[in-house]
């Protein structure tokens, strides 16, 4: 038999999961006065060592192209040596599988506050009428709260993290708590001018980056690098703002390299701890506590509760419905570009702003018949941002020549493209799904995913949409739109695979009816009550809207939920 170390203390919370929920709920709680321990797969995080803000491409032994070349291949562009640390597509001793005929990635993160370290930190509200999609239009499923209900955590999020943004009374897009937003940059002038002549809403965006300071934290100085991470914690992560409360109300525990195994299970069915393996001596340990809350990100919190098999749970833990690891859901996403030789002639200037888009576009067909149900906003982005390796690979394959005509050209078209990315909607189907997969192990024996995706003809005819409008707004602003989609084959309309937008939801989804939803409407287990599930696991709908403020919103929600019921003895 392998030693399993016992700890001897009960906490009154375990939360699995640092990011955006676990980062969110250890704040409240602890200041709500319960013990909590928290466990995060990867290791502390030093913003001074691990973060490349202001560092030049010369200063890294790759020159930002990462081993081999890696970051450069098609789709690994998140793996440059700049990224903020441990954010990967692959991680070495932790494999998943994808089903025949299926194309699913997977990006993780493995350190303290997570993808929060190095997310693209758009901050968008979900509209009244995302919670009721199915009484709209009779796909999918109503969630069992409203907006009114997530109203008031919405503004309790966006008063602590700090979001930018303009009130413009726009139904698909409900406005927040806004700092000012900053000025938009030339290729956002220039794109804004093309959508007022289409009647395409285009208006500042809302992203999580203080523009004034707030609690201590100063505002952003536009250096443009938010995807490094940020030294002064201008822009929002977890592991700069939530956990460091957490720490300092001394009821807080933070075992790092800790890899959730397995929920425990007392005999009257309650959950009674967590199970992982400490990553430094590679051996089994188990944590104590009266609640659990799970935070790992959608498709890991669905892997431990999966794997969390018992004879009172022989399907795995709160799954007595059978959805846990189904309907999972990704954003659509499309991507084009368009090149205005106006711009050649914009003197060479400092634009860099935040780390991301200054003006965006939200949906604005909302209240139109259109091709597929829902909808889509668009992102943007385009300028002289910093030089770096694989710039001008692709103008390098449309242009003839070396040598210094080839360097004239690049520079000419140095900064004089814009692209444009849309984030839609997908409607939850029964194909797309995840599993444990019955042979695969990581490299602490723990089964891991496999799984199963599937866009529908709703999805495709979304990304076709996205694709015109691109061209649209190109062509009205006087560029050439210079991207090719073919409407068929594995990409149709250049849709990504699921997974690529980083999206990932539903696989523990919420619901009036146990018999179809694994939570009710604050993340509680129907079949455990003393058990959480607070990342985007529990989302019932994906909207077009970016979901960690309502992540964020819901984890605060429900944290509020489990102090009440923990003074109530309820628990």
């Amino acid at each position: 038999m392998v030693q399993v170390a016992r700890s001897p203390r009960v906490y009154d919370v375990c939360i699995v999961g640092s990011g955006a929920a676990g980062g969110t709920a250890a704040k409240i709680l602890a200041e709500g006065g319960l013990s909590v321990v928290l466990l995060e797969a990867g290791p502390p995080l030093d913003p001074i060592a691990d973060f490349k803000e202001h560092v030049w491409p010369y200063e890294l032994p790759h020159r930002g192209a990462g081993v081999g070349g890696n970051a450069l291949k098609p789709g690994n562009g998140l793996e440059d040596e700049f990224l903020a640390p441990t954010g990967a597509w692959t991680i070495d001793g932790e494999p998943y599988s994808s089903a025949p005929g299926s194309n699913f990635r997977w990006f993780r993160s493995r350190i303290v506050g997570g993808r929060t370290n190095h997310w693209g930190r758009i901050a968008l509200r979900f509209a009244s009428a995302d919670f009721r999609a199915k009484t709209r239009d009779g796909l999918g499923d109503d969630w069992p709260i409203s907006y009114d209900d997530l109203a008031p955590y919405y503004d309790k999020v966006e008063s602590y993290i700090g979001v930018f943004g303009t009130k413009e009374n726009i139904p698909s897009a409900p406005d927040g708590i806004f700092q000012p937003p900053p000025q938009p940059r030339c290729n956002e002038i220039l794109a804004k001018k093309a959508c007022d002549k289409l009647g395409v809403l285009c208006i500042p965006s809302r992203l999580a980056v203080l523009t004034r300071p707030l609690n201590g934290r100063p505002a952003c100085h536009y250096c443009g690098q938010c995807g490094r991470g940020c030294r002064l914690a201008s822009n929002f992560s977890s592991s700069q703002v939530m956990i460091p409360v957490a720490q300092k109300t001394g009821r807080f525990t933070l075992l790092t390299n800790a890899m959730a195994r397995e929920i425990l299970v007392a005999k009257d069915g309650r959950a009674e701890g967590v199970s992982y393996i400490d990553k430094a001596t590679k051996s089994e340990k188990r944590v104590h506590a009266k609640t659990v809350m799970v935070a790992a990100s959608a498709c890991e919190s669905a892997r431990l509760l999966l794997n969390s098999r018992s004879a009172l749970f022989p399907d795995g833990i709160a799954n007595s419905s059978g959805v846990v690891g189904r309907y999972l859901m990704d954003s659509v996403g499309s991507d084009g570009m368009g090149h205005f030789p106006q711009m050649e002639k914009i003197p060479p200037h400092n634009h860099d702003g935040v780390g991301g888009l200054h003006m965006y576009m939200p949906w604005w067909k909302f209240d139109r018949k259109n091709d597929f149900p829902r909808g889509y906003h668009i992102e943007m982005w385009g300028g002289r941002e910093m030089p770096g390796v694989g710039m001008f690979h692709d103008l390098c394959d449309q242009e003839e020549g070396y040598g210094l005509s080839l360097k004239q050209i690049c520079r000419k078209r140095y900064g004089t493209y814009i692209g444009f990315a849309g984030r839609g909607e997908m409607i939850p189907n029964v194909d797309s799904f995840c599993e444990i997969d019955p042979d695969m192990v990581d490299q602490w024996g723990i089964p891991v995913l496999r799984f199963h995706f599937k866009w529908s003809e709703n999805e495709i005819k979304m990304a076709k949409d996205m694709q015109e409008t691109f061209r649209a707004i190109v062509e009205a602003g006087g560029g050439t739109y210079v991207t090719k989609k073919k409407p068929a084959g594995d990409h149709p309309y250049g849709i990504a695979d699921g997974g690529v937008i980083i999206h990932e939801l539903g696989t523990a989804r919420m619901g009036a009816d146990p018999k179809t939803s694994a939570l009710n409407g604050y993340c509680q287990a129907h079949d455990v009550k003393n058990l959480f599930v607070t990342d985007g696991a529990c989302f019932v709908t994906n909207p077009d809207k970016n979901p960690t403020l309502t992540i964020m919103a819901l984890a605060w929600r429900a944290s509020e939920y489990l102090l009440e019921q923990a003074k109530q003895g309820s628990l």
